[in-house]
This record gives structure tokens, C-alpha cells and sequence, in this order.
């Protein structure tokens, strides 16, 4: 009776966690008392995949409105891109870029996540952006081409998700930095969080979700294995290279399907 009693005092999911998860991973000028959000932004964890739905819907209406007037697919694919850092304000893509220059460029514990913190970026860090833009856009263009817009919201939706689950399952390796401030997610949250992503993505994709789920969170291993090897646990610049890691596995995933 005590530990079920404990897992729902841990679970406390409260409508207000939606707004407070888009005010964390977003930059939409949501209405919202700042001070209670930013109290619930580790239990908010639950509704990160949601966010990413929606962004992803955002993105994919876009895109496919542009290549339905006649825009080349391409282009409509940089657009989507551009919309997604835009609503975000690459809080990903900044967080993969610093995660690959301290990983890859500091020689002590203490210097890779001086680097990390440091908003300049390296050489490890251009190539990773690079690399990691040009892999994006090759996948929405992909599902551009066959006017797939809830591929859009799979991908949203799923990406987010490793987030969570490095929230939840490694130590924080710096305790003054963003993640810290965001707080431990429980297992009960977690939970959730899994829960939301797979009924998401089977709603958007069918039964593909669930390959591209698995696809998605082998690929986000490597990065974690290094995170815990080199900086002992993980920090906001880790959450920021799994997403980036997890949309371009989501999207491999179901391109090669294409």
C-alpha cells in the first residue's frame, strides 16, 4: 500500500505541465505564470513528446503547403528545418554542437564541461551541426516527396522522447547547469512519457512507430555510453544531441521504408 502510494505521489501530472513543457523547449509566447511552470518542469517531462508532435505538425504543414504551390521539395524541407529551430530557438541544435566540441575536444572531466558551457563553437561542434543538418534535411525532403505529413509528428514525437529517458535513467554530471534547474524525472513520469510517445506515433504512423521507436533509441546509445565515459552523467547539451540523434534515426528509419 506504501509504495503504491509512492508512485502516485511521484506520478502528480497536472494539466498546467503543458504549458510548462512548451515554455522549456520552446520559444512560443505561451500566457503562463513562469514561476509554477518553471516548479513543474521536471514532472512536466511527461508532455515533452507532445510538444514535439506539435511542433513537428506545425513544421509538416508548412512544408507540404510550400510544395503543394509548386516549391520544390527541397526548399521545403530547409523551411521545415528552419521552422523547427525557429520555434525551438536551437535549443537542440546548440546543445548537439556544444555536446560533440566537449566530448570530442576536452582531455579532463572539468575541461569537457568548461567546453560544453561555452557558447562558442569548435570544430567538433561545426561538423556535428553539419553533418546532423544535412542528414534532416535529406529525411523531410524524403517525406516531402511523398506528402507525408504525419511522418512529421512521428518524427516530433518520438525524438523528444530519449530526452526523458536520459532524464530518468543517468546521474546529472553538472550540478549548475540547465538540466539541474529542470530537476529529476521519476520513473512514474517516464512511464508516461513512453506511454504518450507510442500511442502518438502508432495514431500518426501505424504499426511503423514501433520499429522506428526501437531504431530511434539504439541510436541515442552511443552518445550516452560517451556521455557517461567522458563527463560521468549527462547534461542539458546531452539531451539536446540524443533529440538530434533521434530525429535523423526516426527519419532513416522511415525513409529507408519510403
Amino acid at each position: 500500500m506504501d509504495k503504491t502510494k509512492n508512485w502516485l505521489t511521484q506520478l502528480d501530472v497536472q494539466p498546467i505541465d503543458i504549458p510548462a513543457a512548451f515554455t522549456l523547449l520552446t520559444r512560443l509566447p505561451l500566457p503562463v505564470d513562469h514561476a509554477k511552470t518553471g516548479e513543474r518542469a521536471a514532472r512536466a517531462a511527461w508532455a515533452y513528446p507532445f510538444v514535439g508532435a506539435v511542433l513537428g505538425l506545425i513544421a509538416g504543414v508548412i512544408a507540404l503547403s510550400l510544395a503543394a504551390f509548386g516549391v520544390q521539395t527541397g526548399i521545403a524541407a530547409a523551411v521545415a528545418l528552419g521552422t523547427l529551430m525557429l520555434l525551438t530557438g536551437a535549443l537542440h541544435e546548440d546543445g548537439l554542437s556544444d555536446c560533440a566540441d566537449g566530448l570530442g575536444g576536452g582531455t579532463t572531466l572539468k575541461k569537457r564541461l568548461e567546453i560544453m558551457k561555452d557558447s562558442r563553437i569548435g570544430a567538433f561542434g561545426a561538423a556535428a551541426l553539419g553533418v546532423t543538418l544535412l542528414a534532416r534535411w535529406s529525411g523531410y525532403d524524403a517525406v516531402i516527396t511523398v506528402d507525408w505529413l504525419w511522418a512529421f509528428v512521428a518524427v516530433g514525437t518520438a525524438s523528444r522522447l530519449p530526452m526523458v529517458l536520459v532524464m530518468y535513467g543517468m546521474p546529472l554530471s553538472r550540478p549548475d547547469g540547465l538540466a539541474a534547474t529542470v530537476g529529476l524525472v521519476t520513473a512514474p513520469i517516464a512511464i508516461i512519457a513512453t506511454l504518450l510517445t507510442v500511442i502518438l506515433c502508432v495514431i500518426s504512423i501505424g504499426l511503423l512507430a514501433l520499429p522506428m521507436l526501437i531504431v530511434m533509441i539504439l541510436a541515442c546509445l552511443p552518445l550516452c555510453w560517451l556521455a557517461w565515459r567522458r563527463i560521468e552523467g549527462y547534461t542539458g547539451d546531452v539531451l539536446g544531441g540524443c533529440q538530434q540523434i533521434a530525429e535523423i534515426a526516426a527519419l532513416a528509419m522511415l525513409t529507408t521504408i519510403l
